[in-house]
């Protein structure tokens, strides 16, 4: 009897690992029963194949796996046919599954992923290689040795071989890009002559030193160097450096060569610096950038009005506080020029003076970090740092920009400031850029989002730049209204912020809609911002390799003042601030048909 007892118990399991099995292997190649596993498994076998992206949110180290930190991404055009068949494929699945059947959080997933999805496969693939992939302001020359040094972990003699494994993939990854770069010039799409010569110039800095002073190696040096000594002995570290210095001279430096002749034999075609409205379709290209960075059906004419509008009403603002300090002649930013120039806001020229920057920017955050109890319910558990942004891509980089924290909590967030030029940092600017980049701005809002819980993964990480930028400017008026910005100089840097953004609008949609010059968008954003001339070049030419990236920033911060004011009307009394930044910054980022919707269910709660 016991013997019949323990076959049938075996047969039992037996069958039960197989449905098990049969259940997985549906739900990773058909449609899942249940829409919360599709959308788990689109996010898993998208993350999956990008080690990098692994990497940096650190998702599956806390259970044991991390042979993805020993690969790069496939970048071949192979590879990514067969990834935008697989998006094709899964948009089908997930047309199956029937809005109506869902409600609250769920419904909300349904539609924030249509938006995204069907975007991509709708318009975004006819545009796919209407775009440049290697360019001053990023692209895998400058982004993937930074990659490198500020995300990938060494904290055991295998992390180290990960490494140097990943650095002997770079001639393979850059193989990949050049093929990608030789589809886009037979169809037409060439990019901007100046992003060529700077790309090139960029490139030769970073294969002119010695191996040993290499950014790879030395950072690879001081990350061996954190190892306490009983886990790694002195002699295995000495054979790993020398392992990885065999691969930046057999892999890395040929990578970069190849890619260097590819640009040199790129430049005499790249005879052209003007907008997309140059490229095959590129007027129909730039209308769909338009749609998909805003999430709006705002033409590029409409976007540029308003941008026009608000550059008026912020200049009166300036104008202001400008002539309170004695200054009433000349253009906005030639007054702005004049105190950014004065002895009082300016650090020294020098390696002190840039770590004093470093150290001031951490205590702005530190402060107002402390501060913002009457103004938020929920606050990230997660801290940020500031660092300098790597000296290889100052010299194009933007002037700053914020990489979220790990979601093993190993890596905070983490605000980089690019030092380049002192002159470009005058004091009357960096609570600002300090409340943009960090506190409340884009730690709250993406430390926040990977909290969140009970909600498909992919909620966590979905990039709506409209969202993530708008919030992140609106924050600044945050902070200025909860007091962090009293001093006129500093309400100054925080009105010069927001006329560069208003500004955005209106060279962005005159370069890609209007056929303004390179030339005229400059003298544009400097008549009316005060930046620096090498900084206001950098951002101009930005726009042109991402066009439409820019308008997201004002346009979101219009939609969160729109819809606070809303809620304020409407709720008089009833309103509650900090329950209003819990609700917006409470789903993670999201279109700004979502956004609005989100604040009118709660509007009609609270009235309830």
């Amino acid at each position: 009897m016991i013997k019949r007892l323990f076959k049938w118990a075996s047969a039992l399991l037996v069958a039960l690992a197989l449905a098990v099995s049969a259940l997985a292997a549906h739900t990773w190649y058909f449609k899942p029963l249940n829409i919360e596993w599709f959308y788990t498994r689109v996010f898993l076998q998208f993350a999956l194949d990008n080690p990098e992206m692994l990497t940096q949110i650190r998702l599956l180290e806390p259970l044991g796996i991390k042979g993805h930190n020993a690969e790069l991404a496939d970048a071949s055009l192979a590879r990514e046919d067969e990834l935008m068949a697989r998006l094709e494929r899964d948009y089908a699945t997930f047309q199956r599954y029937k809005r109506e059947d869902y409600s609250g959080q769920q419904r909300l997933s349904y539609d924030i992923f249509e938006s995204f999805l069907g975007d991509q496969v709708r318009e975004g693939k006819r545009f796919r290689y209407h775009n440049f992939p290697i360019n001053q302001m990023f692209g895998a020359q400058s982004s993937l040795p930074n990659f490198m040094i500020n995300s990938h972990f060494i904290e055991s003699e295998r992390d180290a071989r990960d490494f140097i494994s990943r650095v002997g993939q770079f001639e393979r990854r850059f193989d990949q890009i050049i093929e990608g770069l030789e589809k886009r010039e037979s169809l037409g799409i060439l990019p901007p002559r100046f992003t060529v010569e700077k790309v090139l110039d960029q490139m030769r800095d970073f294969i002119a030193m010695p191996v040993e002073e290499h950014m790879l190696h030395v950072g690879f040096g001081e990350k061996l160097d954190k190892i306490p000594a009983e886990k790694l002995a002195e002699d295995r570290r000495a054979e790993l450096r020398a392992e990885l210095a065999r691969a930046i001279e057999t892999s890395v430096y040929p990578a970069y060569r190849k890619l260097i002749a590819h640009h040199e034999t790129l430049l005499p075609k790249a005879t052209s610096s003007d907008g997309v409205w140059r490229l095959p379709d590129g007027e129909d290209f730039y209308a769909w950038r338009v749609r998909n960075q805003t999430t709006t059906t705002m033409s590029a004419e409409q976007i540029h009005r308003i941008g026009v509008a608000e550059v008026e009403r912020i200049a009166a603002e300036m104008n202001a506080i400008l002539q309170g300090e004695g200054l009433v002649e000349g253009s906005i930013g030639d007054r702005v020029q004049q105190i950014a120039k004065r002895e009082d806001q300016l650090y020294p020229d020098t390696d002190e003076g840039r770590e004093q920057i470093l150290a001031d920017y951490q205590a702005i955050i530190d402060e107002i970090s402390a501060g913002l109890g009457d103004w938020f319910g929920r606050m990230p558990s997660s801290r940020v740092e500031v660092r300098r942004v790597p000296a290889f891509s100052e010299k194009t980089a933007p002037g700053a920009y914020y990489q979220g924290p790990s979601l093993d909590g190993k890596r905070p967030g983490v605000f980089f400031a690019n030092l380049r030029n002192v002159g470009e940092i005058p004091r009357f600017g960096m609570r600002t850029l300090a409340y943009h980049e960090a506190v409340p701005g884009h730690h709250f809002q993406i430390a926040l989002a990977q909290e969140l819980e009970g909600l498909p993964i992919f909620r966590r990480f979905l990039p709506f730049t409209v969202y993530s930028e708008g919030w992140a400017l609106y924050s600044e008026q945050v902070a200025w209204e909860a007091g962090f910005q009293s001093n006129p100089l500093d309400n100054l840097g925080r009105l010069q912020a927001e006329m560069f953004r208003a500004v955005r609008l209106v060279v962005d949609t005159g370069m890609h809609s209007q056929r303004w010059s390179r030339e005229q968008a400059i003298d544009y954003m400097r008549e009316y911002t005060g930046m620096g001339e090498d900084e206001v070049t950098a951002e101009i030419e930005r726009y042109l390799v991402n066009p439409g990236q820019a308008l997201a920033y004002k346009v979101g911060m219009l939609k969160f003042v729109e819809l606070r004011q809303k809620a304020e009307r409407e709720l008089g009394d009833r309103f509650d601030i900090r329950a209003f930044h819990d609700v917006v910054l409470g789903s993670g980022s999201v279109p700004i048909f979502v956004l609005e919707r989100l604040v009118d269910e709660w509007i009609e709660q609270r009235k309830g």
